[in-house]
């Protein structure tokens, strides 16, 4: 039994002899009030952001037919991959200080194997290679050109990048911004990375986590997107999470397996997300700028998010929902 679980019947046992009735009533409707647990009945997909909405359509579209949540997660990063009108995922994506998109991906199932892809330019779908590493070889991670011939070997074409409006905005950026060093514009008007976390009807858990990263970051940067732990963690008797925001403080606490390691321990996935919050808090003297989310879902099919800032949200669909959530969070912009 959870310890969420034994505390409830603790308490409500307890009382049960001295209570009435309607008074236990009462007691038990503020308990799970109070524990603010979220709950789908299975499949079920989340995605972060507004974006999440579309890339969620792509997943249900696996689910629904009984499909695994492996294909579905991939779907659904496929989807936001593929918006050009996305400026933080995909080959539409902004670039580096160099001019180059670089994209970042990794997706992890229910049995414990991943695969992730870093460092590459002028693949539509990372995603779909960053599986392929999983399936096809014995590695965890490929990056840069090995990643890439990888990619060519298996047959993915190669499209040019950056795409024509981002071109044009990158011309304009590196006049006014000569430096080497670039301070991140991460907040509410930044959605970057798309994270995707699927239950399917059999119970299994799958994750996605695909970005073009940091807008105009040092040539060579990865952030936790493709790193497991950090912005994707999945342990099937547990639960998943994933991570959006500046990686570099979520790849610091290895984020997502931070909040399944606390539901592990009892949380419910609102509390896991805000406690790996409160650890990004506490470790960063500066929290200027400083946005990042989780979103988690467990086992049993709750689900929940929590951000340092206000302005995070959670898509959110299965078979009797379909809405954006905003997250909890600690403190407004």
């Amino acid at each position: 039994m959870k310890r969420r679980s034994f505390f409830k019947v603790g308490v409500l046992g307890g009382a049960a002899a001295v209570l009435t009735p309607k008074d236990l009533f009462a007691a038990q409707t503020t308990l799970i009030k109070d524990s603010e647990i979220k709950n789908a009945s299975k499949p079920i997909v989340l995605s972060t952001w507004s974006h999440g909405l579309e890339a969620n359509k792509g997943a249900w579209s696996v689910l629904e037919n009984k499909g695994s949540s492996l294909d579905a997660v991939m779907k659904g990063a496929m989807v936001t991959e593929s918006d050009r009108s996305n400026r933080s995922v995909g080959i539409s994506g902004m670039p580096d200080r160099t001019g180059h998109v670089t994209l970042d991906a990794c997706i992890m199932d229910s049995e414990g194997r991943s695969g992730a892809v870093g460092f590459v330019e002028g693949f539509e779908h990372p995603i779909q290679i960053a599986r392929e590493v999983m399936e096809q070889t014995p590695h965890a991670m490929l990056v840069g050109k090995g990643a890439e011939i990888f990619a060519k070997q298996l047959g993915f074409k190669k499209l040019k990048s950056p795409i024509s409006e981002v071109k044009k905005e990158y011309k304009e950026w590196i006049k006014k911004n000569p430096e080497l060093v670039v301070k991140p514009i991460i907040n509410h008007e930044n959605h970057d990375t798309i994270g995707i976390l699927a239950m399917d009807s059999e119970g299994k858990i799958s994750g996605s986590c695909t970005t073009s990263g940091w807008a105009y970051k040092m040539p060579g940067r990865l952030g936790d997107s493709p790193i497991i732990g950090a912005g994707l963690f999945i342990d099937n008797e547990v639960g998943g999470a994933v991570a959006t925001g500046l990686g570099e403080a979520i790849i610091r606490i290895a984020g997502s397996h931070t909040v399944v390691e606390c539901m592990r321990n009892g949380m419910s996935p609102e509390e896991a997300c805000k406690e790996a919050v409160n650890r990004i808090i506490r470790k960063n003297k500066d929290l200027t700028g400083l946005q990042c989310g989780f979103i988690a879902l467990d086992k049993d099919g709750n689900y929940g998010a929590y951000s340092v800032y206000n302005g995070f949200n959670i898509a959110v669909k299965s078979i009797d929902k379909e809405e954006l959530i905003d997250s909890a969070y600690d403190r407004k912009w």
